[in-house]
């Protein structure tokens, strides 16, 4: 086990399941884990890029859970690439469903957010240009003009 100053540890419903999903769609590769008594994975490291993951199977008598157990996740997993249209079709082919399609967006970006088969949101990204801050304000004021709080 190697946590870095950059290492999340999610919690899944299937850690095995999901390291090795995130192999197949993200290129990640895996260090597996300790496993308790009745084969729980307590951590399963998934390295994606620069990015550690720690996975762990849910343990309610703990009070840990997955986003399946709540209905959805709160936040999303970024991950910058090169190739955001490879790294985007390997995904969807391995079964990801898209939250909001891959796409160039103002703030200089092509982005889109995935649902991966565990619960949690990703969000696929890759640089196209830099954008000043006062550009990047109008920009978002363009944007949401019509949103009301």
């Amino acid at each position: 086990m190697s946590f870095s100053s950059s290492t999340l540890h999610l919690t899944v419903r299937g850690a095995a399941e999901a390291s090795a999903w995130y192999c197949q769609a993200f290129g990640a590769t895996e260090l597996p884990g300790p496993v308790v008594p009745g084969g729980r994975l307590i951590h399963v490291e998934v390295r994606i890029g620069p990015l550690t993951l720690m996975l762990a199977d849910e343990f309610p008598e703990m009070e840990s859970f997955g986003p399946q157990h709540f209905g959805g996740t709160y936040g999303a997993v970024y991950l910058r690439t090169d190739d955001v249209d490879g790294a985007w079709q390997r995904a969807v082919g391995a079964g990801a469903t898209v939250v909001r399609p891959l796409g160039d967006a103002f703030w200089g970006e092509r982005e889109g957010q995935l649902l991966d088969p565990f619960g949690h949101r990703w969000g696929l990204t890759q640089r196209l240009r830099d954008v000043p801050f006062t550009e990047l304000q109008e920009l978002t004021t363009e944007a949401f003009a019509g949103l009301t709080a």
